[in-house]
């Protein structure tokens, strides 16, 4: 019988350079490899090619972005560098336009973004004591209205420094980056704008997209600051470290210890778990419907999007406790092991395939800068506040209830969770972007019929 011994001592583990798991020579030689196809046209036109070319890209730039100053403690690190770059690497043509189509069709045609966002909403809300679940829900959409208040307060601020009138301040800046996103917020407003002014849809949805790009932005930044500032001196009393209501520890402490073992069954139904709530908020998307009804002379429809759907019947399931404790676990499980290695590849193929940085580039003047994080810092302020007086940690009800709802979406919330370090509040992210972007839309309604 041969035998082999792979027992390393402590000082050749040191001796060899890891990054992402890897020894520094399998690092470049697996890039190498990808790079060359990737150049050459050789990258298969499927979802390995997309795996292999969005981790090659993430793994660079998290490495940079995890190591430059400044950067990586309150502009997000090697994520949102690996975001960014991605996205400076298609507008500068780097990466050739079919390596582009192979990533658009990860993300577009297969929906890896859905996949990982179900995940993360099934096990962040599995992992959630019965009890305190409930207690969140019902102090959570107040935090959201204090957030939208706010934020029409300080871009109408802004408005006033710059010479824009609050009516355009209004209709053109807060509606856009406080709608939920770009699919189910921005686009379904652009038709009611137009439905109710007669205008071009298309040219209230440019400038639209552009300051929601330019928000986007600041809510990334906003987070990664908020997440720093809860661990100084005076922000720990406004820091959860991702727990959203004050009283979580002590509500948990109720319930009783149980070991659970999970093996890796159990994180396999997680995975069944997450796709099939998924499929049920689905199909709740498409059977029920909310009846179009005129508001101040428009004709206005809702729809509600699958991951709302999705949000309530995860959380009925775990209020109602038909999910046996160790399923939870395994969902629980999961969302970590996709949290952590697959973020880098989400950030990367958002900057690819949805990002248009030219696009961001012309909307970036001082005035919708500032204008823009104005409304961010409305969005901060209000949220937080009115989650600080129902019992929630300022900080965490800020980053969700308030920056998620500023941000493009499931794309943005991804990006600011992963700032903050906080991607196990991925469910609320969903409830501001989602039933939050909804409730925009009959502002929208409102605003539109007032002010044209």
């Amino acid at each position: 019988m041969v035998t082999t011994n792979i027992t390393k001592t402590s000082k050749e583990i040191k001796e060899t350079f890891k990054v992402f798991g890897m020894p520094w020579y399998i690092l470049i030689g697996t890039s190498a490899i990808v790079i060359f196809a990737t150049a050459k046209g050789f990258l298969p036109n499927n979802v390995v090619g997309g795996f292999a070319l969005l981790y090659t890209v993430g793994i660079l730039f998290g490495f940079l972005g995890d190591r430059i100053p400044i950067w990586n403690e309150y502009v997000g690190g090697g994520p949102i560098l690996a975001f960014l770059g991605a996205a400076a690497l298609v507008y500068l043509e780097v990466i050739p336009q079919k390596g582009v189509e192979t990533v658009k069709l990860f993300m577009d045609t297969t929906d890896f973004l859905d996949l990982f966002i179900a995940v993360l909403i099934t096990g962040s809300i599995l992992a959630v004591n019965r009890k305190l679940l409930m207690k969140a829900f019902l102090g959570y959409i107040p935090a959201i209205f204090g957030g939208i208040l706010a934020a029409f307060v300080f871009g109408i601020v802004g408005g006033v420094v710059f010479g824009i009138p609050a009516s355009e301040i209004s209709t053109k800046y807060v509606l856009p980056i406080m709608g939920g996103g770009t699919g189910a917020g921005a686009i379904p407003m652009s038709e009611i704008y137009s439905s109710v002014t007669g205008g071009d849809p298309a040219a209230w949805l440019s400038f639209a997209l552009s300051i929601l790009t330019i928000a986007n932005i600041i809510a990334i930044i906003s987070a990664s600051i908020l997440s720093k500032f809860g661990e100084t001196k005076s922000g720990k009393k406004f820091n959860g470290h991702g727990k959203l209501i004050k009283t979580a520890d002590d509500i948990s402490k109720l319930e009783e210890k149980v070991e659970i073992k999970v093996t890796a069954r159990e994180v396999a139904v997680g995975l069944i778990l997450a796709c099939s709530f998924y499929v049920l908020g689905n199909i709740f998307s498409k059977i029920i419907k909310i009846p179009e009804f005129t508001l101040f002379g428009t004709d206005v429809k809702i729809d509600i999007h699958r991951f709302a759907w999705m949000v309530i019947f995860v959380a009925i399931a775990n209020a109602a406790n038909i999910i046996p404790v160790e399923l939870k676990e395994g969902a629980k499980k999961l969302q970590g092991f996709f949290s952590k290695q697959f973020t880098i590849v989400v950030m990367v193929g958002v900057g690819i395939a949805l990002t248009d940085l030219g696009e961001l580039i012309a909307a970036f003047t001082i005035g919708n800068v500032v204008i823009a994080a104005l409304i961010v810092l409305g969005a901060i302020l209000g949220s937080g506040v009115v989650g600080w007086l129902v019992g929630f940690y300022p900080i965490e009800t800020a980053i969700t209830a308030g920056l998620c709802m500023a941000n493009r979406g499931g794309s943005g919330d991804i990006a600011v969770l992963t700032a903050a370090k906080r991607m196990e509040l991925m469910s609320f992210a969903q409830i501001s972007s989602r039933l939050g972007g909804g409730l925009m839309l009959i502002i929208a309604s409102i605003l539109f019929g007032v002010f044209f």
